[in-house]
């Protein structure tokens, strides 16, 4: 399928109304957040640190009065040069562009679907870094088959769920998992629209290198947009 069409697929369901997180927290409770190499903010403390981490985004959503900081799609982060999982000897393998979409806020807070449709995989992605728990929701809309992608979670989430089971429009299926249990990170949703899973189960790429930038782009479409942030 071509992202073009999903894109405007997805446009036409775009709405302040839809929510992955929380649906009590208003969306004017949200703030953009720069999490970029760009970002000279992220030079004030450790950045391989997950509490560390938590204290700075804390302490932003405490500085705006606000509950959840998001962003970060095709952003060109160096957060992931803590983790031999992302790296790579040459510049342009190293894997420090994020696919999706991240929403910012305390652990324990629940995740909810999206887009009706059934589960298609989840997986615990142990590796330092990585997900951890990780659900992945099949949809069609308009006979478009596509997917979505909800990472660090917390263990609890994967636990009495299966291949198949029907999902609702914003239904809870997860709540969010500390940094113990979602890869070493301070507590957010990773929430990522995919076009062809290429057969990967419970797991996708988050994360990509610059020479795999262009078909990432094709493959996965922005969630901000869909969201209406």
């Amino acid at each position: 399928m071509n992202s073009n069409l999903l894109s405007s697929i997805l446009s036409q369901t775009a709405t302040t109304d839809l929510n992955v997180i929380d649906a009590s927290i208003s969306k004017t409770d949200y703030i953009a957040i720069d999490l970029s190499k760009a970002n000279p903010d992220l030079n004030s403390f450790d950045i391989s640190s997950s509490k560390a981490w938590e204290d700075y985004i804390n302490q932003y959503l405490k500085q705006h009065n606000k509950q959840v900081a998001f962003g970060g799609y095709l952003e060109t982060r160096n957060l992931y040069n803590r983790s031999s999982y992302f790296s790579a000897q040459a510049e342009t393998e190293q894997r420090n562009i994020h696919l999706g979409l991240d929403l910012w806020c305390p652990a324990n807070t629940s995740v909810l679907a999206c887009f009706e449709g059934k589960v298609h995989s989840f997986k615990n992605n142990t590796n330092f870094g990585d997900y951890g728990p990780t659900i992945i929701l099949e949809h069609c809309l308009d006979n478009q088959v596509f997917y979505t992608l909800y990472g660090h979670l917390s263990e609890a989430s994967i636990a009495n769920i299966k291949i198949g089971d029907i999902i609702a429009q914003g239904e809870t299926i997860a709540s969010l998992g500390e940094a113990l249990v979602n890869g070493d990170y301070a507590p957010h949703l990773h929430f990522q629209i995919i076009i062809d899973m290429q057969n990967k189960l419970g797991d996708y790429p988050g994360v990509c290198s610059l020479n795999d930038l262009e078909f990432y782009k094709t493959n996965t479409i922005n969630p901000n947009e869909i969201l209406g942030l």
